[in-house]
């Protein structure tokens, strides 16, 4: 099996262009059903065997949503080994997948995103966290794709940055002034020598790039030291960045192209959320709700 894994993560990364991060996970999961199989060859595999296999990982009390990632990486996998003729006929073929229990996505109100933005020092790394959660409030970016920015990604005249998503899809996103403003100020306080434009736009402090778990440690920081709501992740910002244009107007289309969605049915749980709130707001304020 493990040379059908090598030629399926070779496939991801050179023909679909998926990001490291996917591959990885892709190999874990992959992984752990070899595992499972143990003597049982690919060529065995049948729709018998990923019951079984289905029935373990519930035995292993994971949530449907794990479950439900590792049945599409299965998919992915064993349509591949059909595309390119090792195997005639595709185990995954009907198939169901768990159906997920749709959980509205956790976002803070406007005035615990001020709160929240207005907590880093003024010294060059409070500067520097700030920069970074004005960005990823302002544009509404994953934080794979913050880390992945360069200074040459910044358009300050334009108001806009170019930013590589999933598959590697290049989009342009706006980003507010008040964002661009303490760019500004994070990078005259950094001094910037030799060939800037291909610096990481984000620095740690040996002046490499910013992991994604850097970014985390920034965002749990500052949670923690304003204290507003448990399990705030910066892909909450990203939550609240929809949330409120949404509640301020904007167009469930527009918010689509702004978060790089590239369904419609993604941007939809957003409807949700604004529905939960206006449903709040009449419990609360209407005299017989």
């Amino acid at each position: 099996m493990d040379r059908y894994i090598e030629k399926f993560l070779t496939y991801l990364k050179v023909e679909r262009g998926a990001s490291e991060h996917t591959i990885l996970n892709y190999l874990i999961d992959l992984k752990e059903f070899k595992a499972f199989l143990q003597d049982t060859t690919v060529e065995s595999v049948d729709h018998l065997v990923l019951r079984r296999f289905l029935a373990y990982l519930r035995e292993k009390n994971f949530s449907k949503r794990t479950i439900a990632r590792k049945l599409a990486c299965l998919r992915s996998f064993f349509r591949f080994l059909c595309r390119d003729g090792y195997l005639k006929v595709n185990p995954t073929s009907g198939l169901a997948t768990p159906k997920l229990e749709k959980n509205l996505p956790l976002f803070l109100s406007e005035a615990e995103v001020v709160k929240l933005l207005e907590s880093p020092d003024i010294d060059l790394a409070g500067l520097r966290d700030r920069a970074i959660l004005e960005t990823l409030y302002s544009t509404g970016i994953r934080v794979s794709e913050l880390v992945g920015l360069s200074l040459k990604n910044v358009d300050f005249i334009g108001c806009v940055i170019k930013v590589f998503g999933k598959g590697k899809k290049e989009r342009i996103a706006p980003i507010g002034d008040k964002a661009l403003s303490v760019i500004r100020a994070y990078l005259d306080k950094r001094g910037l020598t030799g060939n800037v434009e291909t610096k990481p736009l984000f620095a740690n402090k040996t002046s490499g790039r910013l992991s994604d778990r850097g970014v985390r440690r920034v965002v749990e920081k500052y949670i923690h030291r304003t204290s507003i709501k448990e399990h705030i992740s910066p892909h909450s910002l990203r939550h609240s960045f929809a949330t409120h244009l949404l509640d301020r107007g904007a167009d469930l289309r527009s918010v689509q192209e702004l978060l790089g969605h590239a369904n419609l049915s993604s941007t939809q749980i957003y409807t949700h959320v604004t529905t939960e709130k206006l449903k709040s707001v009449y419990d609360k304020t209407h005299p017989r709700a």
